[in-house]
């Protein structure tokens, strides 16, 4: 009898230790975020796209200072919508982020049954970066905005725009612009911006909203002409460039910016301390100085802030891709 009290003693506090052992073990595996897990950014875009390149700006920098690696993990396809929908499936651990634009707001509007919600299945932590379109022309095409604006009303149809796709931030400076200048015009989507570009430098196609990174080498050496740029305020990279509100178009402003996004549920102290970090990043000297050699600007916010910007962006989306009739062919 002894002996079978004895074995089932020991037994159980065997068991025990094992229960113990492994409960110190898994809190050991997951540790303080982000431990030495590395982060992963999902950029839904091409290596070398502007949201890209924002993106590896601040992974270079964030690596060190969460204190771990910083991975940036591109995704392309249907216009940012299949990374999008890998990281809204990912873990909500804070270990796989996305890198987004403001395209990611005009998407629900133009996709049919996308695999995720927009607003539902992500949480803002905080936009990076600002990158403002400028409108350009093949030199010599038009004197300036309001002579272009002039010669497609009086040929209304007659005249064409580029984009570098459906609903891309490209197609929606472009028809935030022609809805607010009342002109009629065809649009002509292509693959990406250096399609378009070419095109408008060959006199094919008439005017481009195309990305400042892009196209700030082609407006120095006379290639193409700049108009205007399509934010609000003037860009420090051409500060002799309008906005297309000064050039004589009022409410034709439009902001491209680039983001970060977590999936959603994921723990808000994670998210804070990424806001925290990237925003330190975002305004050091040494970043806002790459920066505006690339024609972009630090933007960020409290994720507070940022989600409900969201919200109000979204909504927004929605009016100009109903207005502008956008569709994914």
């Amino acid at each position: 009898m002894n002996k079978t009290l004895n074995w089932s003693r020991r037994r159980t506090l065997a068991v025990a230790a094992t229960l113990a052992a492994c409960a110190l073990g898994g809190a050991h595996a997951q540790g303080p975020w982000p431990g030495t897990q590395a982060v992963r950014l999902v950029v839904p875009f091409t290596a070398g796209s502007g949201t890209d390149i924002v993106a590896r700006l601040v992974a270079e920098k964030l690596g060190p200072a969460l204190g771990t690696s910083v991975i940036v993990d591109n995704k392309p396809g249907a216009g940012g919508t299949l990374g999008a929908a890998i990281t809204a499936k990912s873990p909500a651990d804070g270990y796989t982020l996305l890198v987004h634009s403001a395209g990611h707001l005009v998407n629900p509007w133009i996709y049919k049954g996308l695999s995720y919600d927009t607003l539902k299945d992500f949480t803002g932590i905080t936009p990076m970066a600002s990158l403002p379109n400028v409108l350009v022309t093949a030199p010599s095409h038009f004197t300036d905005v309001k002579d272009l604006v002039a010669k497609v009303k009086a040929k209304p149809g007659g005249f064409n725009y580029g984009s570098a796709g459906n609903g891309s931030a490209t197609h929606m400076n472009a028809e935030v612009f022609r809805l607010a200048a009342g002109i009629d015009a065809q649009h002509v989507p292509f693959r990406g911006t250096p399609e378009a570009m070419t095109e408008v430098m060959a006199g094919r196609v008439d005017w481009f909203f195309a990305p400042m990174v892009s196209a700030l080498p082609l407006i120095k050496t006379g290639k193409l002409q700049a108009l205007a740029v399509g934010t609000g305020k003037r860009s420090s990279a051409l500060p002799d460039a309008p906005t297309t509100v000064e050039a004589g178009v009022p409410g034709s402003e439009y902001l491209f910016w680039v983001g970060l996004f977590a999936p959603a549920k994921t723990p808000q102290p994670v998210v804070d301390r990424l806001q925290a970090e990237v925003a330190k990043i975002m305004v050091s000297p040494e970043l806002k100085e790459r920066l505006e050699k690339l024609g972009a600007e630090p933007f960020t916010m409290s994720s507070v802030q940022f989600n409900k910007f969201i919200v109000d962006e979204t909504a927004k989306a929605q009016q100009v891709v109903k207005a502008a009739s956008i569709k994914v062919d």
